[in-house]
């Protein structure tokens, strides 16, 4: 019951804003009364403080799976940006939500995430500086401001994506051009000569 009320949360928060809902909307949409919500979440700031760690619980357990299982730089790369792209767009409002309390609430939600993805977004950074001591990750490339705008670039592109998709004449299709077009940018921006990798690495696996 407490899931399905988070995640009930997280759709109407992203939608309407964490002002724009109330108790008794969320109570409504789980089909429960409002008495027995407060009994598992005293208050609305409470719930959105949980909704948020469920968001983040996600990544505290899937990176540790996607570093160790992928056995090369650029597997481990398309591990991580198919996750995490795939994660939200399984709902936009986790998205939207994301964006909406990072605007409201920049310190907290900073410190909050800074917290829980600290160590995985070390080893991240660890990551990159490796390949940039050898040939396989641009030398020029800031490991943290490169985290930072892609996950920018993720939730930006899912939470407004539609609308984008609307502006630019795009295919609004989740599988659409924006989001191949934003994987290339990642993935180009972050190696050297990201064809050649994966070419080494299907010609190597053909030899194999």
């Amino acid at each position: 019951m407490k899931t399905r009320i988070i995640r009930e949360a997280i759709q109407l928060f992203g939608e309407r804003g964490f002002d724009g809902t109330s108790i008794q909307s969320i109570a409504e949409t789980v089909d429960i009364r409002k008495p027995s919500l407060l009994y598992h979440f005293k208050s609305k700031e409470e719930l959105r403080d949980e909704a948020i760690k469920y968001l983040i619980s996600r990544w505290v357990n899937e990176l540790p799976r996607l570093l160790t299982n992928a056995v090369s730089g650029y597997d481990r790369f398309s591990s991580i940006i198919m996750s995490l792209v795939s994660f939200f767009l399984k709902d936009a409002n986790r998205a939207r939500f994301a964006l909406r309390e990072m605007l409201d609430r920049p310190g907290e939600i900073g410190e909050l995430v800074k917290l829980q993805l600290s160590p995985w977004n070390k080893m991240i950074v660890d990551y990159i500086e490796l390949g940039q001591k050898g040939e396989t990750i641009r030398k020029d490339l800031n490991p943290r401001a490169y985290i930072m705008q892609v996950m920018l670039m993720v939730l930006g592109s899912v939470a407004m994506g539609d609308a984008a998709s609307v502006i630019f004449e795009l295919d609004s299709e989740p599988s659409g051009a924006r989001i191949d077009e934003l994987v290339r940018i990642a993935r180009e921006s972050l190696f050297t000569q990201p064809d050649k990798v994966e070419q080494k690495k299907k010609k190597k696996a053909a030899t194999d």
